[in-house]
């Protein structure tokens, strides 16, 4: 999808659908995401701008920037921990895994240093029985937090779909300026802009090209 009509999307959609992408599938269940709905005129420009003005970024009639948050599984964790804590009959394994098994996971330490131990230890461990391998350095809590961050990424543009509105993940663009549109903090990751709209008839190119399927799908 490259070029979008005049045609509005009603608030109350757009809720809605960011809504569903807070309901995806992810890691522990610690959400270590954030999406911005860029409804301010003037941001919205200079986020237009950071996006190199490119025709899906340019006709869109709304913008959201989806951003990993691979540094918020604390406080995430700590309030999952009290929500288990507040609901009757949640098993005490579950309660141990946010206040023991999580931080034991994803701790780095200062520079990574916790994490470079961690990862001679489980190669150890891993020589004798199966061992969960990450993340094990600041590099896989990126990985970690983008995996999950693309997920719910994933159920925004299907739920745009649902409504009759067409969708375009964006990467190109210029993250410093990302960033500073957002105020992000240090650690935080432009997983992709998402332009939303109802397609133009010169939007679209013609059909998905798509390689043979035998290309990409083993059965072993």
């Amino acid at each position: 999808m490259r070029f979008y009509t005049d045609e509005k999307i009603p608030a109350e959609i757009v809720e809605k659908v960011l809504d569903w992408g807070l309901l995806a599938a992810n890691s522990s269940n610690l959400q270590p995401w954030e999406f911005y709905w860029v409804k301010d005129p003037e941001k919205k420009a200079k986020l237009v701008e950071a996006l190199l003005s490119q025709p899906a970024a340019r006709t869109a009639q709304e913008l959201i920037v989806a951003v990993a948050k691979r540094k918020s599984w604390k406080r995430i964790s700590q309030q999952m921990l009290e929500k288990l804590n507040e609901t009757p009959g949640v098993p005490d394994a579950a309660k141990t895994y946010y206040s023991k098994i999580v931080p034991l996971a994803y701790t780095q330490g200062p520079f990574g240093l916790i994490g470079r131990i961690k990862k001679i230890a489980v190669t150890l461990m891993g020589i004798a029985k199966p061992t969960p391998r990450e993340p094990a350095s600041i590099a896989d809590m990126r990985v970690w937090a983008v995996k999950s961050t693309s997920l719910a990424c994933q159920n925004i543009m299907m739920g745009f779909s649902a409504f009759g509105y067409d969708t375009c993940p964006m990467e190109g663009f210029d993250s410093s300026r990302v960033k500073n549109i957002l105020q992000l903090k240090s650690g935080d990751e432009v997983v992709m802009v998402i332009s939303a709209g109802k397609r133009d008839k010169k939007g679209v190119y013609g059909p998905r090209i798509r390689m043979p399927k035998e290309q990409f799908i083993k059965i072993i």
